[in-house]
C-alpha cells in the first residue's frame, strides 16, 4: 500500500492531472495535441538523463574494437577480464549503466500513462484524482480527424514499430566486419533491432491508439536527440565550409 501511494502520488496523478490542464486550454481540448505536449515537457525534464545516455552509447560505440580485442584476449579469464574492462570504463569515463537508470525512470512514467489511457479518462472513474485548479474539460479523442485516441490503430502501431526500428538501429553498437558470426553479443544486438520493433507493435495493436500517439512521440525524439550526438552541428558545418572551399 505504502508503494503504491508512493506512485500515485509522484507519478500517476501529476501526469493525470498535467494531461488535463494543456487540454483545458488546447482549441476544442483536443487529446492528441496534449499528449504530444505532455510529451515533449517529459523530454524536457529528462533531457538531461537522455543526454547522458546517448552520449554514453556513442562513447561505448567508439570503444568496441578495445572491448572485442580485450574480450578476445581475456575469454579465458573471467575475473581479469572484468577488472580491465572496468579500469578501460573510468578510463574513458562511461558509466554503461546509465541506460539502465533510463529505463527504470521511465517506466513508471510509461507505466502511470498507460493507467490515464487505460480508464479511458472518464470523469466518472478518475475524476476523485483531480487537484483542486484543475477542471475535467470536454476531451475530443479525434486528432486530426483520422486517428481515434479512444480505439486501437494499426497503422499507427506500424509506423510506431517502424520508429522503433530505426531509433534502436541507430542506438546499437557498430560492429568489425571481421567479428565472428558466432559471436553473441553481436547476435543478440541483431535480435534486438527486430525484436524491440515486434514487440511495439503487438503491444499497441492491442492498445488505444493515445499510448501509441506518446510512444511514437517520444521515439521520435530519441532519434533527433541520437542525430545530433552522432552529427554534431560542429561537424556539420566544418563540412560545409570545406566543401565550399574546394
Amino acid at each position: 500500500m505504502i508503494l503504491s501511494s508512493i506512485y500515485q502520488t509522484l507519478f500517476y496523478k501529476p501526469l493525470f492531472n498535467l494531461l488535463l490542464w494543456i487540454a483545458t486550454y488546447l482549441p476544442g481540448h483536443n487529446l492528441g495535441w496534449a499528449i504530444i505536449i505532455l510529451t515533449i515537457l517529459i523530454r524536457i525534464v529528462l533531457y538531461p538523463l537522455f543526454l547522458k545516455s546517448l552520449k554514453t552509447q556513442k562513447s561505448m560505440n567508439e570503444l568496441q574494437p578495445k572491448l572485442q580485442e580485450l574480450r578476445k584476449r581475456l575469454k579465458k579469464d573471467p575475473t581479469q577480464q572484468s577488472k580491465e574492462l572496468l579500469a578501460l570504463y573510468q578510463k574513458h569515463h562511461v558509466n554503461p549503466f546509465t541506460s539502465i537508470i533510463l529505463m527504470l525512470v521511465q517506466f513508471p512514467i510509461l507505466i502511470a500513462l498507460f493507467q490515464v489511457f487505460r480508464n479511458g479518462l472518464d470523469p466518472t472513474v478518475t475524476g476523485s484524482l483531480l487537484y483542486s485548479f484543475v477542471s475535467f474539460p470536454a476531451l475530443q479523442f479525434n486528432f486530426l480527424g483520422i486517428l481515434n485516441l479512444s480505439q486501437p490503430s494499426f497503422i499507427l502501431a506500424i509506423l510506431t514499430a517502424v520508429a522503433q526500428f530505426f531509433q534502436t538501429k541507430m542506438s546499437l553498437a557498430k560492429t568489425s566486419p571481421q567479428k565472428s558470426k558466432t559471436d553473441f553479443s553481436g547476435f543478440a544486438q541483431k535480435s534486438m533491432l527486430y525484436f524491440l520493433p515486434f514487440i511495439t507493435f503487438m503491444f499497441l495493436t492491442n492498445l488505444n491508439s493515445a499510448i501509441g500517439l506518446y510512444w511514437i512521440t517520444t521515439t521520435l525524439f530519441s532519434i533527433g536527440q541520437q542525430y545530433l550526438i552522432n552529427h554534431p552541428l560542429s561537424s556539420r558545418y566544418s563540412k560545409v565550409n570545406l566543401s565550399k572551399s574546394s
